[in-house]
C-alpha cells in the first residue's frame, strides 16, 4: 500500500537504507519514582514498535543515575524483542577486559540484541579523576580498548602488550551471539571521532549535529575506512534526535531549551532538534535520512513527568511513518486525519 495512512506522518524512505528508530528515556525521575521506569519504558517500546532502548553513561553526578550495563540487563530480562544500547558508554573509564565480559554476557543472554556505542566521556575532568584515569590520554586509551574488546570477543585466547593494557593468554566466555562480534558504534561529533569510526568502529552515533554535518561526517568516515582497508556499512550512520511534540512550535522550543545538554555557540539547537507538530518532527528525520543517516535515538526534551507522554506521541504519530512505510511509496503528505489531535 502506498500513500498516506491516517493517524501519523509518513515520509518517503531511502531506496537502500533501513531506517530504524529507538529511544532514550529522557530525564530520570527522582528517587522512588524511577523504580518502575525501565519496565514501563519496555512496555511502551514494545507497544509502539520502537526498535531499541538506549541509556547514557555518567559514573558520577545525577544527570544519568543508572549504570547502563546493569540497567540494560534489566531491559534484556523485561523484553524478548527490543534491542538495547549505550549512548554512549565512557570507554576510557572502563577496564576493557571487564567491559568485554559484561557486554558479551548481555549479548549472550539476550540472544544477540546488544548495540554497544562507546565514546571518550565528558570534558569535565572530575569523572576521570574519580575513576583514576588520566584524561590527557583518553583518546589513545579508548583506541586500544576497542582493539582489546573486539579481540576478546572474536578470539579464543588473547595476548596483548599495549601502552595501557597487558593481557597474556586471556580468554572470556561466553562469547557474544552476534558474529563475528557485536558492532561497535563510536560516539562523538568531532573529526577525531569520525576518523576513529573509520579506523576502528562499525558505526557512528552522533549527537547535536545538523543533517549537513552528518553528511560531511559520513564522508570522512568512509574515506578513513577505505584508507585503512576497512568498510563501514553505509547503513550504520546514526544520530541522537532531541524532540518535543506540540502544535505550538514556539512552546516546543521554549520547553526544549531547558533540556539541551550543551548549547552549541554557533549552531542553534533548532537545527538539530525536532520541535513542533508531528509533521515537523518527521520532516527533520527525513532531512537526516536524505543526508545519509538511517538509525535514530529519539530523546524527549522535557521534564521527567512529560517524557513518557512524549514518547507515546512520537510512537503514534511519527514512528509508523518510518518503520511501516514501504520504501517505494510516493512521498505522503502529513496526516490530515479529521479527528482532533491528541497533543497540545
Amino acid at each position: 500500500m502506498t500513500g498516506k495512512r491516517p493517524g501519523y506522518c509518513g515520509l518517503i524512505m531511502s531506496n537502500h537504507l533501513k531506517v530504524r528508530i529507538g529511544f532514550a528515556p529522557g530525564p530520570f525521575p527522582p528517587e522512588s519514582d524511577g523504580h518502575d521506569l525501565l519496565r514501563n519504558l519496555v512496555c511502551l517500546g514494545e507497544e509502539h514498535g520502537y526498535d531499541s532502548i538506549w541509556l547514557s553513561d555518567r559514573v558520577v553526578g545525577g544527570r544519568f543515575p543508572l549504570e547502563p550495563v546493569v540497567a540494560l540487563s534489566m531491559i534484556a530480562a523485561y523484553s524478548d524483542t527490543l534491542k538495547f544500547g549505550t549512548s554512549v558508554i565512557a570507554l576510557p573509564l572502563r577496564n576493557p577486559v571487564l567491559l568485554a565480559k559484561e557486554l558479551a554476557t548481555l549479548d549472550y543472554l539476550s540472544k544477540g540484541r546488544l548495540l554497544p556505542a562507546v565514546g571518550l566521556g565528558q570534558e569535565d575532568p572530575v569523572e576521570y579523576e574519580a575513576c583514576g584515569v588520566d584524561k590527557a590520554g583518553r583518546g589513545k586509551r579508548a583506541d586500544e580498548a576497542i582493539h582489546v574488546i573486539r579481540r576478546l570477543w572474536e578470539e579464543e585466547s588473547v595476548t596483548h602488550h599495549g601502552n595501557f593494557f597487558t593481557l597474556n593468554q586471556v580468554s572470556i566466555v561466553p562469547k557474544p551471539v552476534q558474529e563475528p562480534s557485536p558492532p561497535i558504534w563510536i560516539g562523538g561529533r568531532s573529526k577525531a571521532a569520525q576518523r576513529r569510526t573509520g579506523r576502528l568502529g562499525d558505526g557512528w552515533l552522533v549527537s547535536q549535529a545538523t543533517p549537513a554535518e552528518v553528511n560531511e561526517g559520513r564522508k570522512l568516515i568512509f574515506q578513513t575506512a577505505a584508507a585503512n582497508n576497512r568498510v563501514v556499512d553505509e547503513d550504520h550512520i546514526g544520530t541522537m534526535l532531541g524532540f518535543y511534540i506540540t502544535s505550538d512550535t514556539q512552546k516546543a522550543a521554549e520547553v526544549a531549551s531547558e533540556h539541551v545538554f550543551a548549547q552549541r555557540p554557533n549552531v542553534p539547537f533548532r537545527q538539530y532538534c525536532a520541535l513542533g507538530p508531528p509533521e515537523t518532527v518527521a520532516k527533520l528525520i527525513q532531512d537526516y535520512v536524505n543526508a545519509g543517516a538511517s538509525k535514530f535515538v529519539a530523546r524527549p526534551m522535557c521534564a521527567a513527568n512529560e517524557a513518557q507522554e512524549q514518547l507515546e506521541l512520537f510512537g503514534r504519530h511519527v514512528l509508523p511513518g518510518f518503520h511501516n512505510t514501504p520504501l517505494n511509496s510516493s512521498n505522503p503528505n502529513p496526516s490530515t486525519a479529521s479527528h482532533k489531535p491528541d497533543y497540545p
